[in-house]
């Protein structure tokens, strides 16, 4: 199955939320450093949502209602550790199915484990993301449930920033991925209630087909 789009109005209304609750922040003319030593006109941290229970709430009806159009019910909830773990459980609670999570990478002790919970071989799996940038880390959580045995129908995320590495990564995993919004609908949001300015649209539209060039 194909997956569809989110419906506009509700990534939207995702979009303007997260940038409400300064959940994604937009400086391009004070830009952040990431971890990579990237220079980005963009934050994300969609954990901010956890802490404000009407966006809690809408995220997850939308998680649900996407889960609902793209993947029909399956038979375990996986978050992807660390971000995907508290939506990931609140998806599971509104389904009424089995929650477990994946670690980022194996413990190092007791049972080693990279999957905490219980998944059965054979089950159906609808893996939660918080955020996708290249894919990678999301895709090993997918990997280390099919090594399990478990029938992955896809990954369901809050944003990506529609990075062209991760659209090929997700199709060369043979993985379909949904976001509730995205990129493009932030950046279409922003400018409308006057987060950014349109003197800015230019610079953040660069940076998203070069962000490893971006700024220097």
């Amino acid at each position: 199955m194909s997956p569809t789009k989110v419906k506009e109005e509700s990534a939207l209304k995702v979009a303007e939320f997260l940038l409400q609750i300064k959940a994604i922040k937009l400086q391009p003319n004070n830009p952040f450093t990431w971890a990579s030593g990237w220079k980005s006109p963009i934050y994300c941290d969609n954990r901010v949502t956890l802490s404000y229970p009407s966006v809690r709430t809408y995220v997850r009806q939308q998680f649900v209602q996407t889960i609902n159009n793209n993947f029909a019910k399956p038979d375990v909830i996986a978050g992807v550790a660390t971000g995907g773990i508290a939506q990931g459980a609140l998806v599971a609670q509104e389904l009424g199915l089995p929650f477990v999570y994946v670690r980022s990478e194996a413990k190092k002790h007791g049972m080693t484990n990279m999957i905490e919970g219980v998944v059965e071989k054979g089950q159906s799996v609808v893996v939660i993301e918080d955020l996708i940038s290249t894919g990678g880390s999301s895709l090993k959580a997918v990997e280390a449930l099919r090594e399990a045995g478990c029938d992955v129908k896809g990954m369901a995320a809050i944003f990506t920033y529609g990075f062209q590495t991760a659209v090929e990564n997700f199709k060369k995993a043979n993985c379909n991925v949904v976001t509730l919004t995205n990129y493009d609908t932030l950046i279409a949001q922003a400018l409308k209630s006057n987060y950014i300015a349109e003197k800015d649209l230019e610079s953040l539209k660069k940076w998203r087909e070069n962000p490893a060039e971006w700024g220097k």
